[in-house]
């Protein structure tokens, strides 16, 4: 089930608009001018329910599933020092804006593979605020996600080429190793 909400119309319709095309840089840079300006233009008023957070984890809302060109919207609530491990997005292109709050990003390179350890070097750390976007495109997909906020919840907007149900998450062993490990992900009820 996805949510309705003021905006979202127009969110998709410009979305559909950029989708077409077979150039991840292209097309993730498209949607981060579209998430942007409506973001910034107050367009979007996301649905009561994404100002929840579930308490032991962050909330993952499904907003829009496109059944034409595959892309799907979700709305991320986190609580206050809510954050991921370092994760990937198996494969698919994503584009994530700040809705509400702040969030930190920690961007990994791989540089080394033995088996199923990972050698995961640290490249930038970013703190964005409402308004903005960045893009992740594989194979530079590795990162962390956190509300760097010790009191207010932060609400992100993520749009990926696909429907991401699982992705590979990264534990550390020593250094900047760490074993890959597959999970499944799940939503939160509306």
């Amino acid at each position: 089930m996805t949510l309705e909400f003021e905006g979202k119309q127009e969110l998709v319709k410009r979305l559909d608009a950029v989708m077409d095309g077979d150039c991840a840089r292209t097309i993730t840079a498209c949607v981060r001018n579209v998430l942007c300006d409506l973001v910034d233009n107050r367009v979007l008023a996301l649905p009561a329910c994404v100002h929840d957070c579930p308490g032991d984890h962050y909330g993952r809302r499904l907003i829009h599933k496109d059944q034409e060109r595959g892309y799907t919207i979700m709305a991320m609530t986190w609580g206050p020092g809510q954050a991921t491990p370092i994760h990937d997005h198996s494969g698919m292109w994503c584009v994530e804006a700040v809705w509400q709050g702040e969030i930190e990003v920690v961007q990994y390179e791989l540089t080394e593979t033995r088996g199923d350890r990972f050698c995961l070097e640290p490249r930038t750390t970013m703190r964005a605020g409402v308004g903005s976007a960045g893009s992740l495109i594989p194979p530079h997909e590795y990162h962390t996600i956190a509300n760097p906020s010790p009191r207010s919840n932060a609400v992100t907007i993520h749009i990926y080429s696909g429907e991401m149900t699982e992705c590979c998450v990264f534990r550390p062993l020593e250094g900047d190793w760490y074993e890959r490990s597959r999970t499944e992900l799940h939503l939160d009820a509306a």
